[in-house]
């Protein structure tokens, strides 16, 4: 069990404490709230059932210096443990950085998980591509544990900027053969000599590479929402995929 670990969801009211509010201490705040709580809280901090460290949900309306004390020291007699290797001042920055999160969620659009999925299941059409505890496509990432290792705030980037991250396992490849035919779809493995990839059909290919006029690795398929959706319809679907942790301990 990792940092603020057993603090339960009631809205805490804003600290007037704040010790570190420049952005090098809310990047350092960020930083220990990976290494230390987002294993298990996940990378929202909502991981644990009835628990939301990134929108300031806790048991009751602890001080800063009350939140730095759990961080550091833990609750006795409770799943929350000391974190010896946290300072003070990364104490401070982590809470820092948590109040920093329930300010800018004020201002955010609250996404609805249900039209989230409509809209993924449909008009979205990913699953064309994207696969979701069996259901879909494999040609695309598998999201049925998305949520376990993207934030609310990746996913949307995903959304908008498909191309701005694409994990070594996702890439995708093109090659086109000596009879012109192109051909492009996920790599799924390649050396000096062959290349073997699943194309847009959802079909092994393999190629000799000294049989192909080109290839290479080309941009995922996957388009940008950035046109044709709203706003509201982008925080529904990242609503939706934020739900999505299958295997997570709850």
């Amino acid at each position: 069990m990792s940092v603020l670990a057993v603090i339960l969801v009631v809205t805490t009211s804003p600290s007037s404490l704040a010790q570190h509010e420049t952005g090098a201490d809310l990047l350092g705040g960020e930083r220990a709230f990976r290494d230390y709580c987002a294993n298990c809280h996940g990378p929202d901090g909502d991981l644990i059932s009835q628990v939301d460290l990134g929108h300031n949900n806790f048991r009751q309306p602890y001080s800063d210096e009350e939140i730095a004390g759990i961080i550091m020291n833990g609750i006795p007699n409770t799943p929350m443990p000391p974190t010896p290797r946290v300072t003070e001042e990364q104490a401070y920055m982590l809470v820092a950085y948590l109040r920093s999160l329930g300010e800018r969620d004020n201002g955010a659009l609250s996404g609805n998980i249900a039209r989230g999925k409509t809209l993924y299941e449909g008009r979205g059409k990913c699953m064309d591509c994207h696969m979701i505890n069996g259901k879909g496509s494999v040609l695309g990432p598998d999201l049925s544990s998305i949520a376990l290792v993207r934030s609310a705030a990746e996913l949307e980037q995903s959304l908008l900027e498909p191309d701005s991250e694409v994990q070594p396992g996702n890439r995708f490849y093109s090659v086109q053969t000596s009879n012109g035919e192109m051909v492009s779809g996920r790599l799924l493995n390649h050396d000096a000599f062959t290349v073997q990839m699943l194309d847009s059909n959802e079909r092994l290919r393999s190629f000799e590479k000294s049989q192909l006029v080109s290839f290479g690795f080309s941009n995922p398929d996957m388009p940008s929402l950035a046109t044709g959706y709203t706003q509201q319809e982008i925080a529904d679907l990242v609503a939706y995929l934020s739900t999505l942790r299958r295997g997570a301990a709850q």
